[in-house]
């Protein structure tokens, strides 16, 4: 911490008019100058650190945004994720969700009232399960129970259920919603999941998104759980 405040001290001692003699400075004098300096003027560090968290934020918001617009076409219209709601509506809802992932669980509800209570919204999922393999074994029946006309039904019962999912959940729950899990079972070994889960990985990796749930309400990131009324609220503002 010295280090790096001696250091912006430094720079803002740089930035001070100088005349031809100060520019003639040894280090060692230059050195002693922004420790008298900072002894002086302390609240100096703190205005420094302040403007350079700020410039960090700034650069990391505008990361986001470049890459978000790099990734729009995949995010929104990758043909091997499911669509819910309108899949013609015109606001395009993104979400990252993990079937073990407690705070997914929570926002479901508000998602599920979303789309019921808008005939023009268009939810993609993106499966991917980052809390161990029993989330995958998840993610995979999910994506298999496409097969059998299930997912949504499938997805729903899933984030309705209080318990971690594990393979013996997951295909109970399969069997109770009347599928055959014999053919669910060679379903999930398809490549086609497992590209879906990479470019999920590829995704997250490029929008900096490091945890669930994470959405992407058309080109704006919003990281974590939020409640209906902000989803509403992001909604109306992108359509305004």
């Amino acid at each position: 911490m010295f280090k790096f405040a001696l250091s912006a001290a430094t720079a803002l001692a740089l930035c001070l008019p100088a005349t031809g003699q100060a520019q003639e400075m040894d280090e060692a004098a230059l050195r002693a100058l922004v420790l008298d300096t900072i002894r002086e003027n302390p609240e100096i560090i703190r205005e420094a650190i302040e403007l350079l968290r700020a410039q960090e934020v700034a650069a990391q918001e505008a990361a986001t945004a470049e890459a978000l617009q790099s990734q729009i076409g995949a995010l929104h219209n990758d043909p091997n994720a499911v669509v819910l709601g309108n899949p013609d509506g015109d606001i395009t809802v993104v979400e990252f969700f993990d079937y073990n992932c407690g705070y997914c669980r929570r926002v479901f509800p508000a998602v599920k009232e979303l789309i019921k209570g808008d005939d023009n919204i268009r939810v993609v999922m993106r499966e991917w399960p980052i809390l161990g393999e029993e989330s995958e074994f998840a993610a995979r029946a999910a994506l298999a129970a496409r097969n059998q006309g299930k997912y949504e039904e499938f997805h729903n019962a899933m984030m309705a259920n209080q318990g971690r999912a594990s393979q013996a959940s997951v295909l109970s729950l399969a069997d109770d919603l009347g599928m055959d899990i014999e053919v669910l079972q060679a379903d999930m070994q398809s490549a086609v999941i497992d590209a879906h889960f990479a470019t999920s990985r590829e995704l997250a990796q490029a929008l900096g998104v490091n945890g669930t749930p994470a959405f992407v309400f058309e080109d704006q990131l919003i990281p974590g759980a939020i409640e209906l009324d902000q989803m509403r609220e992001l909604v109306a503002e992108l359509r305004g």
